[in-house]
C-alpha cells in the first residue's frame, strides 16, 4: 500500500485490491480529518451534546427521533457481501488512524476519539443529507398557509436548495464541469483524493467518513458529476396519538394501533442528561409536533422504507469504464435523488436521474398530510426516471427541466441555468463560468420609484450598473444595502405581518421557517406575489436608507464565514432564516475570525457572487450579507486528457489548523483558479 501526496497535500492512494484500498482511504482520512469525522460520527449517533454541550441538543434530539443510527445499521445489514466487506475495511482503516490521531480539539475538550462501527459511514452519509431534502420546506409551507391561507407569495422556487451547477459539452473531447454548493464548513465537506488499484484508477471528491467517491469522479475512460435533482422524496405525515395502558397508540385508516415507543438518554456536557421519547408509526419515526394542533409529525423516506441508501453503487462506480457502467451502477442509488452528467472517451455523453421518488398523492409534495387517510399512502413502486443522450450541451442548475419537472415542487429559478448555457455556448472557459457573478437586479421596481435627492441619485446609479456582484464593486454594495433594507421593510408589510407569529415547529427548523429569512431568499417571488405597487413604499424607504449609508464595496459586506464545530463555540455562524437544504440547520460554529484555544483565526475572504449568480455565494438579504453557503468544490473533467483535469476546494486537504494544507487553496478558490487533479 502506498500514499503519495501532491504539492497540495492531497492523498493519492494505491493498494493491491479494493478492500485494502478502502482500508488505506479510511486510515488517511482519519489522519487528515480526525476531528471532523468524529463530529460526524457523534452527529449520526445523536451524541454530540455529550462532547460539545447543550447547544447541540436540538440536533441530538432530531437524530434520535429520526433514528439515523438505526437506519444506518439497517442499511448496512442489507448491503451485498462485497460492499459490506469493503465498508468494513474502510472502518478498520479509520479506527487504525484514530488510534494515533492528534487534533487540538480532542486535547481542548479532554476527550479521545471513539470507535467506529461497521455502519458508521452510512450514518455519516445520512447526517450529510438528513435535512438535504424537501421536508423542512413543507414545515415552512404549513406555517405559511396557517398565517396567510392559500397564497401565490413565495410561489416560485425556494433558493435554499439551489446553487449547484454542472454542465457537459460533447466536444470533442467531452468535458464535464461543475461546482456543488453546500454549507461552507471548515474543514471542507469534500475531500480531494486519488484511489488506485489494479481494478481502477479514480480521482474524485469523497465525503470524509465515507468510502469511495459517490458524486464526482474521473476514472480515466469515464467521468461523472451530479447536482441535486430537487426531487421530492420525503413526506411528512400528521399523526394522532393517544396514550394509555403504558403505551402509545396511533390512528391509522383501520383504527388505532400500537406505535413502537422507547426512551433514550442523551448525555449533555456540563448539564443534566435529557430523556428523548422515540416513537415510530407505520409511516415513519416521529420527528416533531405541531404546536397548533397537538399532532405529531412522522417522516417517511425511501432509505428507511427500503433499508437502503445506495451504497451498493459505490464499488461499481469506481470500476466504471464507460457511461453505460455509470448508469448501471447508479440504478441502485436511493437517496438523495441526483441529476447525473456522465461522459466517456468514446464521445458518449448522457444525462439521467438517480434515486427513488415515491408514487403518492400530489398534496404530499406541498405540506404535512393526515397519516390516517389512505389516499396519502405511498403506492407500490417508484417513479420512472429519465435518461437521455446529450447532443451538444447539457446544463443542470437545480432548475425545472423536462427530466425532473415531474419529480418535485420546489426548483431553483432559471437564472443560473440560462446564464451558464449562454457562456458555454460561446466557448467561455469553465473556470470563467464557475466565477460568473452577474446577478439578478430588480430593475423594473427600481425604475418605478419616485424619489428625490440622494435616493434618486442612487436609483439612477443602480439602473446604470451592470449587475455584476464583484467583491470590489461599490455599486453592488449599494444594491445589497438597498435590498437588505427592502427585505426588512417587507417583513413589516401588513400583508406579511401574520407570518411573524411563532412557528409551530421545533427551533431546529428555524432556518426554514423564519419569515425574514424566507422573504430575503425569495425576494423576487415575494415582489411578484405582492405586486410592484404594494412594494413601492418599502422599496422607496429602503432606497433612502441605503443612500444615507457610506459607500461600501460588496466584498466588505459579503465575507466568507465558514462553519466550524469547535470546543466552546456557540451556534451563531448561521443566522435564523437561512434555508440550507443541507445536512443540519443549527450547526455549532465559531464566528468568523474568532480565535479559540489552539486554533488560529478562522480564514476568511471578501467574496464576489450572490445567490442568483452562477457564482452562488449565498447570503440571506435582510438578515446578513455574510456567506455561509457556496461552492464547496469546483471541478473540470477533461475526457481527452485526464491529466488536464482540474479542481479546487475552499480550504485545503488537511483538517489540522497547524498544517500548511489547512487553507492553502483558499486564495485560489477565491480568485476562481484551479489546480491539477492529477499531478
Amino acid at each position: 500500500m502506498k500514499v503519495r501526496r501532491d504539492d497540495w497535500g492531497i492523498p493519492h492512494l494505491w493498494a493491491l485490491d479494493p478492500d485494502r484500498l478502502a482500508y488505506l482511504q479510511g486510515r488517511v482520512t482519519a489522519t487528515d480529518r480526525a476531528w471532523q469525522i468524529e463530529v460526524e460520527r457523534l452527529r449520526s449517533e445523536g451524541r454530540l451534546a455529550a462532547v460539545l454541550g447543550p447547544a447541540e441538543l436540538p440536533w441530538d434530539r432530531f437524530a434520535r427521533r429520526a433514528r439515523l443510527d438505526d437506519t444506518a445499521r439497517r442499511c448496512f445489514a442489507r448491503l451485498r457481501p462485497e460492499t459490506r466487506r469493503w465498508v468494513e475495511a474502510y472502518v478498520d482503516g479509520v479506527n487504525e488512524g484514530l488510534r494515533d490521531a492528534a487534533a487540538p480539539e480532542f486535547e481542548a475538550l479532554g476527550v479521545a476519539p471513539g470507535r467506529w462501527r461497521p455502519w458508521t459511514p452510512l450514518g455519516v452519509f445520512l447526517v450529510q443529507h438528513a435535512l438535504f431534502g424537501t421536508f423542512p420546506h413543507k414545515l415552512w409551507r404549513a406555517d405559511l398557509f396557517a398565517a396567510l391561507g392559500p397564497t401565490a407569495l413565495f410561489a416560485s422556487a425556494d433558493p435554499g436548495g439551489s446553487g449547484s451547477n454542472a454542465w457537459a459539452v460533447t466536444g470533442p473531447p467531452a468535458v464535464i464541469a461543475g461546482d456543488p454548493h453546500r454549507l461552507l464548513e471548515l474543514p471542507g465537506v469534500y475531500q480531494q483524493i486519488g484511489l488506485a488499484c489494479p481494478e481502477f484508477d479514480v480521482v474524485g471528491l469523497a465525503f470524509p467518513g465515507v468510502p469511495g467517491v459517490p458524486h464526482f469522479g474521473h476514472a480515466g475512460g469515464v467521468a461523472w458529476g451530479i447536482t441535486n435533482a430537487m426531487a421530492d422524496y420525503q413526506d411528512l405525515y400528521r399523526e394522532q396519538l393517544r396514550r394509555g395502558n403504558g403505551g402509545v397508540s396511533v390512528r391509522s385508516a383501520s383504527g388505532w394501533h400500537p406505535a413502537r415507543v422507547h426512551l433514550e438518554h442523551v448525555t449533555v456536557r456540563d448539564s443534566a442528561p435529557e430523556l428523548v421519547e422515540v416513537i415510530e408509526t407505520p409511516r415513519g419515526p416521529v420527528i416533531d409536533h405541531d404546536r397548533r394542533t397537538g399532532e405529531a409529525l412522522s417522516l417517511r423516506t425511501p432509505s428507511r422504507v427500503l433499508a437502503a441508501l445506495g451504497f451498493d453503487a459505490l464499488l461499481p462506480l469506481l470500476r466504471a469504464r464507460d457511461t453505460g457502467d455509470v448508469v448501471r451502477a447508479l440504478r441502485s442509488w436511493v437517496e438523495p435523488v441526483n441529476s447525473v452528467l456522465v461522459a466517456d472517451t468514446t464521445g458518449d455523453v448522457r444525462e439521467f436521474v438517480a434515486g427513488r421518488v415515491p408514487l403518492r398523492d400530489e398534496r404530499c409534495r406541498r405540506e404535512p398530510v393526515p397519516g390516517w387517510e389512505p389516499r396519502y399512502a405511498w403506492r407500490p413502486g417508484y417513479a420512472e426516471l429519465s435518461e437521455a443522450p446529450v447532443s451538444e450541451v447539457a446544463v443542470h442548475a437545480n432548475d425545472r427541466r423536462p427530466g425532473v419537472a415531474a419529480l418535485g415542487a420546489d426548483f431553483a429559478p432559471a437564472h443560473r441555468a440560462r446564464r451558464i448555457r449562454e457562456l458555454v455556448t460561446v466557448g467561455t472557459p469553465a473556470a470563467a463560468v464557475h466565477t460568473d457573478a452577474r446577478g439578478v437586479v430588480l430593475r423594473d421596481l427600481l425604475a418605478g420609484l419616485k424619489v428625490g435627492g440622494a435616493a434618486r441619485e442612487l436609483r439612477d446609479r443602480l439602473l446604470g450598473w451592470d449587475g455584476v456582484m464583484s467583491a470590489s464593486s461599490v455599486d453592488a454594495g449599494a444594491y445589497a444595502a438597498w435590498r437588505a433594507a427592502f427585505v426588512r421593510g417587507l417583513h413589516d408589510h401588513p400583508v406579511l405581518r401574520p407570518l411573524r407569529a411563532p412557528s409551530a415547529y421545533d427551533g431546529l427548523f428555524a432556518p426554514w421557517t423564519d419569515p425574514l429569512g424566507r422573504i430575503g431568499v425569495a425576494l423576487e417571488s415575494v415582489v411578484a406575489g405582492l405586486g410592484a405597487t404594494a412594494c413601492v413604499p418599502a422599496a422607496a424607504a429602503a432606497l433612502a436608507e441605503a443612500a444615507s449609508l457610506p459607500p461600501q464595496a460588496w466584498g466588505d459586506r459579503h465575507m466568507l464565514a465558514p462553519i466550524q464545530a469547535l470546543p466552546g463555540a456557540t451556534p451563531t455562524a448561521q443566522p435564523s432564516g437561512t434555508p440550507t437544504a443541507d445536512h443540519r440547520a443549527t450547526p455549532t460554529a465559531k464566528p468568523s475570525g474568532t480565535p479559540t484555544a489552539d486554533h488560529p483565526a478562522t480564514p476568511t475572504a471578501r467574496l464576489s457572487g450572490d445567490t442568483d449568480c452562477v457564482l452562488a455565494t449565498s447570503s440571506v438579504p435582510g438578515v446578513s450579507d455574510a456567506c455561509w453557503r457556496g461552492p464547496v468544490a469546483r471541478y473540470v473533467w477533461d475526457l481527452g486528457d485526464r491529466a488536464a483535469s482540474r479542481w479546487i476546494v475552499p480550504f485545503g486537504a488537511s483538517g489540522h489548523p497547524g498544517s500548511p494544507h489547512y487553507a492553502d487553496q483558499l486564495p485560489l478558490w477565491t480568485a476562481g483558479e484551479l489546480i491539477p487533479a492529477c499531478s
